[in-house]
């Protein structure tokens, strides 16, 4: 088989008969590119399935599924608007599929995968943070978080950590377990110099 520009397909016996792809073929296809877009190139990746595809329903159901996936996996950080902390797209801090919670300032992230920036904050709700009995260890939380940031700030100059509560948040008395996770992200992209 033969697969020209136009996402149709020519037998080689030549048979010059030529099938479109369907809609359903042309989105999978461009979402298996975004979710298979390097580290960091994800956009340029977008661009140019979008020039290609000439099709911007096709390319938008693509990209709505593609790029929540492909930003969680890359451990995506984005900069909470009007504030100096970042937000990591993670499943450990996904409060819903576009909200994301910051554990350090108990602020919630409404997120906009595909332009890949935070478009408003609000503060946390009680159902979205630990429980009160784990908050009761906020000292060793925040001294785990300090002394994480610590070597963050040695190791990845420009690595974002958050320390999460991943099981357990809802434990109410002792004799339960609770569950912290640390997450580190740290990228240096440069596609220009290919790295």
């Amino acid at each position: 088989m033969h697969n020209n520009s136009r996402g149709r397909v020519a037998e080689e016996d030549g048979n010059q008969e030529e099938a479109e792809l369907s809609e359903k073929q042309k989105k999978e296809i461009a979402k298996w590119f975004l979710l298979n877009a390097p580290a960091g190139e994800i956009q340029y990746v977008a661009k140019d399935i979008r020039s290609v595809l000439d099709d911007d329903n096709v390319y938008n159901a693509a990209a709505s599924e593609a790029f929540p996936s492909h930003n969680k996996s890359h451990l995506l950080s984005l900069k909470l608007p009007g504030k100096s902390e970042d937000v990591l797209i993670t499943s450990f801090g996904e409060i819903n599929e576009n909200e994301y919670i910051e554990p350090r300032t108990a602020q919630v992230a409404r997120v906009d995968h595909v332009k890949q920036v935070c478009t408003e904050v609000r503060p946390a709700t009680d159902e979205e943070l630990p429980s009160p009995y784990v908050e009761d260890y906020r000292y060793a939380l925040c001294a785990l978080d300090a002394e994480i940031m610590k070597y963050v700030g040695e190791a990845y100059p420009k690595g974002v950590c958050s320390v999460y509560c991943a099981r357990g948040k809802d434990v109410e008395e002792p004799g339960s377990d609770f569950e912290l996770v640390v997450v580190i992200s740290a990228a240096r992209h440069s596609p220009q110099n290919f790295w």
